[in-house]
């Protein structure tokens, strides 16, 4: 866990020991493998390919980092692979890892910078 990105005008108190960014409106996250800025965060608008941090459907009101391919970035390995809330009904994403907001506050209120998240599926 890197850090914690968060709409500070949806959720104005975030208790962590992380470091805290609060979102803008013109924060992305560029996706684009041969871009020199894949897999950092970049300001909008952005000529390639990236996510836009500031959603409406509030899955990204709280966003970890969770330190995948960035030290060092490989291009084509893959970008922006985050901890957020869950979209109703817990459908999958496309490489994040997804909890429901309340959990994920309880998360970031015992997280610490370095620590790890360990995925445990559970038997088929």
């Amino acid at each position: 866990m890197r850090r914690v990105l968060h709409r500070a005008d949806r959720l104005p108190l975030v208790v962590t020991r992380l470091a805290l960014t609060a979102l803008q409106p013109d924060m992305g996250w560029c996706d684009d493998p041969v871009s020199p800025f894949y897999n950092t965060p970049v300001r909008l608008p952005f000529e390639v390919s990236h996510e836009k941090l500031w959603r409406e459907d509030g899955l990204y009101d709280l966003i970890v980092p969770l330190g995948y391919n960035d030290d060092p970035v490989v291009p084509g390995r893959g970008s922006a692979i985050f901890l957020h809330c869950a979209a109703p009904g817990l459908t999958p994403t496309e490489g994040c890892v997804t909890v429901a907001r309340e959990a994920l506050v309880e998360i970031l209120k015992v997280a610490a910078s370095g620590n790890a998240l360990e995925i445990i599926l559970p038997p088929d």
